[in-house]
Order: structure tokens, then C-alpha cells, then sequence
């Protein structure tokens, strides 16, 4: 975390020092804050390794005249859960400069990707995901014009964006060429996203990336991120928002996964705080995924000082942008009444981020 002394997004449990010796001095971190690990890494040996961390993994050839093993692992992101998934056949597993990648075939999902042991996105669910982070920002901008991706390199995302013909320039940042490569090959509905002559690609660093890049550039940037842990820290806090904000033209919308509201409420209000002291507009919304931890992922949305955005009521509905619910491939999730059901907030939820969240 850069020292500007200002809070990131900290597990309230550690800031509070439930998790310390009752001083608020750090000496452990919350389980639900750790990076995913396996309760029982000696079984990695005998099992999809990436797969087991967080999930669930039996071996796909059990030893002759021996019945397969299920075996659970508990990923401290989600203590208590995991979601089980089985595996067919493993289709790809590599290292890469920056974490390990994984495509396997799944009994009832389809083909799945998993980074790091974090589950990113099977066939049978993926677009839930993907038209709600893209059009969410989208359809709440008048004719959006020049858009980021920040991660997206799977291309779900950009194809997505694809469907708004008033876009002109789609910029993606990705750090793992490993995950555009293996999307192509594994993932062709979703990497159709690469083949819009709009995109750019840059491989690299999005925090480097976005420091070069002029002030005032983008109408939109969507945050396609890993969970805040390890390296993505980062991305979660105010220097990183801050550097969004400076990329967005006034009134520019920024649209960025927020987490599970039934299991990182804590993180949702750190990073809520976090954005309400960079931006004019902060919203919260989320969508049902069932392969994700809980079965919801949450999205924060914020715009810069400039024209008033209003979330919660799509100004660009993709119903009347010509072609826009056929192009491609059919939408399947997202239109105007889940664009707006999409900010309502169970009782639970409300009470904890009213007083955070902007009025309008």
C-alpha cells in the first residue's frame, strides 16, 4: 500500500484489532482477507492443485480398483464453503509470469477458467458477469465514446462494450498475456471480444499504464480485477481511484467488481469510503453468478465532478441502440429492468453502506 495515510482497504477486523492483541497493532491477518490456500496442500500432489484451492477437486483417474477421493478445501477468502465443481478433463494448466492458469472441462458448467485456484468464469454462466459490468457504466453515459478495460483478458468484457456503436476507441489492459492466449483458444465466445477493430491492446501494468495515459481520456473505465489480495491489493485502493479518476473525463463513469455482499460486507464499506473520497457519485449494485463465492458479486459504480450520472436509471438503454441485443452473440442477462434492479439493496446491506453511498 502506497503511504499517503490514508486508509486502503484494510479488513475492519485487523483496523480494529480483533485480529491483533487488543491494542489495534497488526499481527495477523483475517482469514477472510488471506490469499486462497488449500487446507490440504499434501493432497495438491493428487489433485488439480488449482483447482482445489477454494473449490473442489476429485482426480479425474482414480489408481486402478480405487474408488476417487473427494476432496474439500477451504479457501480463507469464503472460510466455512466451497463450491464444488467436477472436473471432466483438464484442458490446459501453465505457469505464468504471474500466476498459475487453468482450463478445465466441467460435468454441468462447461469449460471453466481458474486463476491462482479462484474460479473466473465458466461457459454456462459467464455472461451474467460480463453484461452487467459492461452495460451497468454504459447505459448510464450518453454515447459513450472512448472506454478502458482494466484485466478483461478473457474478452468477455469487450465483447460486451462491442454492442455500443458509439464507442470508438476500446483500450484493454492486461498484464497476463497467458490469459488473452488461452481465452482464444479455449474461450472463442468470449474472446470474439479481441476481433472488434476498436480494441487496442496493451500488455502490461495498468497502474503504469494509466499514469501515462492524458488526463480526461476515457468516458468509461470497467475494472475487470482478481480478488484484493496479493498483487491486486492495489487496485482496490485510493491511489489507484485516484489515478482512475484523473483518466476520466468529467462526468465519467468508472465501473469496478465490488465483492460478495454475504461475505466481505466490510470490504464493500472500505472501498465504498475509500471511492466517495475521489468521487462525486457513488453507487452499489449487484448480480446473481452462481459459480462465484455465494452465488453474487457485487459492482461499484462512481462518477467523476461534471454532468450529474444517475445509475440507477439507464440514460443509454441498450434496448434502443440498434442491433445492439443480437451483436455478436444474443444477450442473455442484462436489460433496462435488471439495469435498475440491479441497485436495490437488501435490508441487511442498506443498513451498512447507506451512510456511504450518494443520494442520487
Amino acid at each position: 500500500m502506497e503511504g499517503d495515510g490514508v486508509k486502503g482497504l484494510v479488513c475492519q477486523k485487523t483496523m480494529d484489532g480483533n485480529a491483533s492483541n487488543g491494542n489495534a497493532v497488526e499481527k495477523t491477518v483475517p482469514s477472510c482477507c488471506l490469499k486462497a490456500i488449500s487446507c490440504l496442500p499434501e493432497e495438491d500432489a493428487k489433485c488439480h492443485s488449482t483447482v482445489v484451492s477454494g473449490w473442489f477437486s476429485q482426480p479425474p483417474h482414480p489408481p486402478s480398483g480405487k474408488r476417487g477421493k473427494a476432496v474439500y478445501f477451504n479457501n480463507p477468502m469464503w472460510p466455512g464453503e466451497a463450491h464444488s465443481l467436477k472436473v471432466e478433463t483438464v484442458l490446459f494448466k501453465e505457469k505464468s509470469d504471474y500466476q498459475e492458469v487453468l482450463v478445465f472441462e466441467s460435468a454441468t458448467y462447461g469449460k471453466v477458467l481458474v486463476l491462482d485456484g479462484i474460479l473466473q468464469l465458466t461457459e454456462k454462466d459467464e455472461f451474467a458477469y460480463q453484461e452487467m459490468i459492461a452495460h451497468l457504466p454504459l447505459c448510464s453515459t450518453p454515447s459513450p465514446k472512448n472506454v478502458l478495460v482494466v484485466g478483461g483478458g478473457d474478452g468477455g468484457v469487450l465483447r460486451e462494450i462491442s454492442r455500443h456503436s458509439s464507442v470508438e476507441v476500446i483500450d484493454i489492459c492486461e498484464i497476463d498475456k497467458m490469459v488473452i492466449d488461452v481465452s482464444k483458444k479455449f474461450f472463442p465466445e468470449l474472446a470474439v471480444g479481441f476481433e472488434d477493430p476498436r480494441v487496442q491492446l496493451h500488455v502490461g501494468d495498468a497502474v503504469e499504464f494509466l499514469r501515462k495515459s492524458p488526463e480526461g481520456t476515457y468516458d468509461a473505465i470497467i475494472v475487470d480485477s482478481s480478488d484484493p489480495v496479493g498483487p491486486a491489493q492495489a487496485l482496490v485502493e485510493k491511489p489507484f481511484f485516484e489515478t482512475l479518476a484523473r483518466a476520466l473525463k468529467p462526468g465519467g463513469v468508472l465501473c469496478n467488481m465490488a465483492e460478495s455482499m454475504w461475505l466481505h460486507t466490510h470490504l464493500i464499506e472500505d472501498m465504498i469510503s475509500v471511492c466517495r473520497q475521489t468521487f462525486k457519485n457513488v453507487q452499489y449494485a449487484w448480480s446473481s453468478v452462481p459459480t462465484y463465492p455465494s452465488g453474487v458479486i457485487g459492482f461499484i459504480l462512481c462518477s467523476t465532478d461534471g454532468p450529474a450520472v444517475d445509475f440507477k436509471n439507464p440514460i443509454n438503454p441498450i434496448e434502443k441502440l440498434d442491433g445492439a441485443m443480437t451483436y455478436k452473440r444474443e444477450m442473455k442477462f442484462y436489460n433496462s429492468d435488471m439495469h435498475r434492479a440491479a441497485f436495490a439493496l437488501p435490508t441487511f446491506l442498506r443498513r451498512e453502506v447507506a451512510s456511504l453511498l450518494s443520494s442520487s
